[in-house]
């Protein structure tokens, strides 16, 4: 009889786990951390739905929305008109958090207080300054002592919207930059290696002596590593802080229609220069029945999930902003 009873639960069990309604997605690795926190808090009062996130880097996030093999995209780097346009149904960019590409480095005996500027920082990313003591990083730090350690660039290897608005930030800062490599997901750049992922350009930099890379707050963070402090369009050495990207948001001023909005480099005091929000890309599909509890997901975020992100290294999305949203969801 027990036999029978433990036969009987195992598969009511099976029943009830297969019963779950999975919505799968695909994208950005910047918002990973939150977003994982995110399901799994929504689980807790929604079980019988299953979020399956394949953190694969934007340009993958966008690739497999445009392909509908996923229920929703994600990504840092807004699609382009043209994606936008090649897409089977229309396409929405829906905000969730802002968070910050930051400035990553390993070098033995140097402080945790590095300053750099754009210029600089785009050389170091051509190939043109190979040493941490170059003069023009010196310049900026006279009070530390620099070793004449080669630097190795770690950038990212998959397409990547983390790249997409690292680019960005140094297109706006260095012509020659703009010039030479441009904007986007994938570039070709001139110097360093390649990893794949937020947490392959990490896990890289943790591990090489002299290395330096772009990656998110986030990511830095947890892996206890040093970031340098940018300087901003104010002049400001800020370092990146859920206070400073919130700071680069308040210069948004548009809260509805199309949020495909750059925060990078604003003019806006205490800002960090490289902060950014992040989307969920949200098919208007009506044959996909997976998309009402998306949209419901996407409702909890906006309101409750707001409240995880400040611990998790990610700026709040403006109020009025997240009304806004939730408005347009309804």
């Amino acid at each position: 009889m027990i036999k029978n009873l433990l036969m009987f639960l195992a598969l009511t069990l099976a029943v009830n786990a297969s019963a779950a309604q999975k919505i799968n997605g695909a994208g950005a690795t910047f918002p990973y951390p939150i977003y994982s926190k995110w399901f799994s808090e929504y689980q807790k009062t929604h079980k019988d739905v299953e979020f399956n996130y394949q953190s694969i880097g934007s340009g993958g996030g966008i690739k497999q929305v445009l392909a509908q093999t996923v229920d929703f995209g994600a990504t840092d780097a807004p699609m382009s008109d043209e994606e936008l346009k090649s897409a089977k149904t229309p396409i929405r960019h829906i905000p969730t958090v802002l968070g910050a590409v930051v400035v990553a480095y390993n070098v033995k005996d140097v402080p945790a207080t590095l300053h750099l500027d754009g210029a600089t920082l785009a050389n170091i990313f051509l190939g043109t300054v190979t040493k941490w003591n170059d003069a023009s990083i010196a310049k900026l730090n006279p009070k530390v002592k620099l070793p004449a350690t080669d630097i190795l660039v770690v950038r990212r290897s998959d397409g990547s919207g983390t790249s997409a608005v690292f680019t960005e930030y140094l297109a706006n800062v260095s012509a020659d930059f703009k010039t030479k490599v441009g904007v986007g997901k994938n570039v070709n750049w001139p110097a360093g290696i390649g990893a794949k992922g937020n947490e392959g350009v990490t896990a890289m930099v943790a591990q090489t002596d002299g290395a330096i890379g772009y990656t998110e707050l986030a990511y830095a963070v947890n892996s206890k590593l040093n970031v340098a402090s940018m300087k901003n369009a104010k002049g400001e050495f800020v370092t990146p802080s859920v206070a400073s990207i919130t700071s680069a948001a308040a210069s948004v001023k548009k809260f509805d229609g199309d949020l495909r909005i750059s925060i990078i480099n604003v003019d806006a005091k205490g800002a960090y220069p490289i902060s950014s929000f992040t989307y969920i890309l949200l098919p208007d599909d009506k044959a996909n029945v997976n998309l009402k509890e998306v949209r419901t997901f996407l409702g909890w975020a906006l309101k409750e999930g707001q409240t995880y992100a400040s611990e998790l290294y990610y700026a709040p999305l403006p109020k009025k902003m997240s009304e806004a949203l939730l408005k347009t969801l309804k």
